[in-house]
Order: C-alpha cells, then sequence, then structure tokens
C-alpha cells in the first residue's frame, strides 16, 4: 500500500523479489503444468462431467437443520455487527497508529484476506456476517423495493471491489484512521441508499465485499443445491453453476488486476518510479492499479473476441469462460496474501483484546517453503482454470472444434501464468 510504509499492510507477502526462487524452474514447471494438463484433458475428457447447483452429497438432517436454525443466524449476524462496532470504535477512539490500532489490520487483513477462507471452508460467510444487511433488516421499511434493473448483475460490487483496491494500493495514507472512516461513510451510505430503494437483493449485488466472498465460495466445498440441500460437492460443480451475470468479468479482472499490481508495488523498480514521478506517488500508483486491471480485462476481452471469431453461434462468450477465472483469482491470493494472513492476523486479534506491544509471530514457512507455496498457488489455480474451461467447452462446441475452442483460453492462462510468477520472481 503505497504511502504506509511504516506498515506490514503494504503487501502480502514483504519482500517476494529476494525469495529464493529460480526463474527458469519456476516457468518450466509451470508451463509444463499447463501443457500436460491441456493434453490429458483433450484425450480424456470428451464430455462434460460438472452439474453445477444439481450436484453434491446430502449433509445429515441434523446438520441442516442447525446450519438453518434462526439461532444460528442471529448470532452470525450479531457477531459480524459487533465486530463492526469494534472496529468503528477504534476508528473512532483509538491512535491514529496502524501499530496500535487493530483496526487497519482488522479491513485489510481480517476482512479482505480472512474472507478467503472463510468463505473457501463455510460458503458465502459475508452474507450472514455482513453489518449492513443486518441493520438494513431491523430498520422500517415503509415503501416496497423496486426492482433491481435487469442488466445491473453485479456491476456496482466491481465499482466497489475497484475503490477499495484504489484505497489499499494507491490512496496516500491508506491505514490511517481518516481514510478507513472515509471509507466506512462512502460504503455505508452507497449500501444504505441502494438498499432503501431496491431492498436487501440490493447487497447481494452491490456489496464489493457480500460478491466477494459469494465469488470464492463457489470453490467450496459446501455448497447447497438447486433445492436448497445442504451438500458436500467438488468445487468444480459449484463453480459451474456460477451465475452468467453482468459484471462478473469485471469482478474477476478487478480482483485478478489489483492482486497482480500488489505484486508489482513492492518491485524495486516500479517503487523508483513512484519515488521519482513527476505526478506524485499516489496519482502514478492509481494509474499503474488502473492500466494492471484494464490489461487483464484486454487479454480477456480479446480471448472471448477470438472464440466469437472461431464460432459465431457461441452466445456471450465474455460470460461463458469467466468462471475459469475465478480459480486463478484465488491462487494469486493465496499466494500473494498467505504470510500477511498467518503473521498479522494474530498481531491484529491480540491488539484488539487491549495487549500491549503486540509482536506478529514469526512466519510458519521459511523463504523457501513461501517460494514453493506461492509457485504451487499461481500454477494449481491456472490448472484448476484449465479444467473448469474444458468442459465447458466440451459442453458449448461442437466435437469436433471442442479442443480447437480451447486453444485461446490456454494461450491466455499461459500469460496470465507467466505473469504471475514474473511478479514473484521479479
Amino acid at each position: 500500500m503505497t504511502g504506509a510504509p511504516t506498515v506490514v499492510l503494504a503487501h502480502g507477502v514483504g519482500s517476494r523479489h529476494d525469495l529464493p526462487l529460480s526463474p527458469f524452474y519456476a516457468y518450466a514447471g509451470a508451463f509444463a503444468a499447463l501443457f500436460v494438463s491441456f493434453l490429458a484433458l483433450g484425450l480424456l475428457w470428451s464430455a462434460s462431467r460438472f452439474r453445477g447447483a444439481t450436484a453434491g452429497h446430502p449433509l445429515p438432517a441434523a446438520v441442516q437443520r442447525c446450519a438453518d436454525a434462526p439461532a444460528t443466524r442471529t448470532a452470525l449476524r450479531v457477531a459480524g455487527l459487533a465486530a463492526a462496532l469494534t472496529v468503528l470504535l477504534h476508528l473512532l477512539l483509538g491512535p491514529d497508529d496502524p501499530d496500535r490500532n487493530p483496526a487497519p489490520g482488522a479491513v485489510y487483513v481480517l476482512l479482505w484476506v480472512g474472507l478467503v477462507p472463510a468463505s473457501l471452508l463455510l460458503g458465502p460467510a459475508w452474507r450472514l456476517l455482513n453489518p449492513l444487511r443486518t441493520l438494513h433488516a431491523l430498520l422500517p421499511h415503509p415503501r416496497a423495493p423496486r426492482p433491481l434493473p435487469a442488466g445491473l448483475g453485479i456491476r456496482p460490487a466491481a465499482a466497489g471491489l475497484l475503490a477499495f483496491a484504489w484505497l489499499e494500493l494507491a490512496a496516500p495514507a491508506p491505514a490511517s484512521t481518516t481514510a478507513l472512516l472515509g471509507l466506512l461513510v462512502v460504503h455505508t451510505t452507497v449500501q444504505f441508499l441502494g438498499a432503501a430503494r431496491h431492498g436487501p437483493d440490493w447487497f447481494a449485488r452491490a456489496d464489493p465485499f457480500e460478491v466477494y466472498s459469494s465469488l470464492l465460495a463457489r470453490l467450496s466445498p459446501l455448497g447447497r443445491r438447486t433445492d436448497g440441500r445442504l451438500v458436500l460437492r467438488s468445487p468444480f460443480h459449484g463453480l459451474d453453476s456460477t451465475p452468467r451475470t453482468p459484471g462478473l468479468v469485471a469482478c474477476v479482472c478487478v480482483l485478478l488486476g489489483s492482486t497482480a499490481y500488489d505484486g508489482l508495488s513492492d518491485n524495486p523498480r516500479w517503487l523508483t518510479t513512484l519515488q521519482t514521478s513527476p505526478l506524485g506517488p499516489s496519482t502514478t500508483a492509481t494509474l499503474g492499479l488502473l492500466a494492471t486491471v484494464s490489461l487483464v480485462a484486454a487479454l480477456y476481452g480479446l480471448c472471448a473476441g477470438t472464440l466469437r471469431l472461431m464460432d459465431r453461434t457461441l452466445a456471450h462468450p465474455l460470460s461463458a469462460f469467466a468462471h475459469s477465472l475465478l480459480p486463478i483469482a484465488l491462487g494469486y491470493l493465496v499466494a500473494h496474501y498467505f504470510t500477511l494472513f498467518v503473521t498479522e492476523g494474530p498481531r491484529t486479534v491480540m491488539m484488539a483484546v487491549g495487549a500491549d506491544n503486540a509482536l506478529a509471530p514469526d512466519p510458519p514457512l521459511g523463504p523457501g517453503g513461501l517460494a514453493t507455496l506461492q509457485v504451487a498457488a499461481v500454477v494449481t489455480g491456472h490448472v484448476l482454470g484449465v479444467v473448469a474451461a474444458h468442459d465447458r467447452s466440451v459442453r458449448l462446441f461442437p466435437p469436433a472444434r471442442a479442443v480447437a475452442g480451447q486453444l485461446p483460453l490456454f494461450a491466455l492462462m499461459i500469460v496470465y501464468t507467466l505473469g504471475g510468477i514474473g511478479l514473484l520472481v521479479a
């Protein structure tokens, strides 16, 4: 996070350019994994195997009753509201020092990064924890809500995710109480105004944290079938059930691009550029963030356009394969934020409970282990993306063109992989 040099929150894993990682072996291993996966899928996977929201093994009825019990849901809503009020009190009454105030860590680590494991393990966790949704449910509603515009989709959430990424990565003082209070005021105002007009469905479309959690939850082994039954499933089934809603591509590209820029912002040459730019660090960082997100989106748009040229009967190529980018985004998130979460997360909790001079624990992995984890996360995310794209391809394309139809997507995966590893080894 440019402009906050005293805080570890600036980057997910610190000095990535110093990791003991051979670029040759990293690139070669990544390319080999993708190429072997592509060949194996083309030879052995000729029919679609994923069944979306109709798949899954039902959990015991007692587990379902416990999960759906009003007491369970109320407890989670109260917990989310209590956590939000605690953060607000620290912002209003605590020192403007991220080393002594847990609020920045609560927002940038426990919320933003913590939603990754929470959503992967428990499903769309923020839907129940969301304090704004809870407060809206408690307020009187004198007017019937208006239906959301059909073409709105989750575009407002994409804009919110980009705004949050800007605050974290390009704002002059992202960890200051002033910046975080400003985020809270703007976010609360937008969400309450939208919910007052359109009802609680607004949060599912426009709350960036709720949409972020819901997208990650597509890769959770815990899900619900179309009949509402709680099931255990392959994450691929959940991924396949991702709705092709307007704004999906924008959300995923913001996640990919902002995480990629976070990696770039730790590069010594980019740091020099920020310090010497006549535009100033914040403006230059803003342009860098927008350029990175735009590049990710442009590459995917080029891929979708190529698919359209290969088969003009393919409807909505932009959204047809957007779900295959979610595992890639998850791989980037794990690679960039693992150490941040396991070190700054506990320190934030210790500060919140009043511990003096709370110190972050040592990272659980040494430089070599961390480098291996990072490359494995990026490569695994891309391999999962290749599998998801292949299954969708054999469903949408005629058998004779199913493998050829994946070539643009495969090329895109290679470019994204090389770029992701390049950010780790640069």
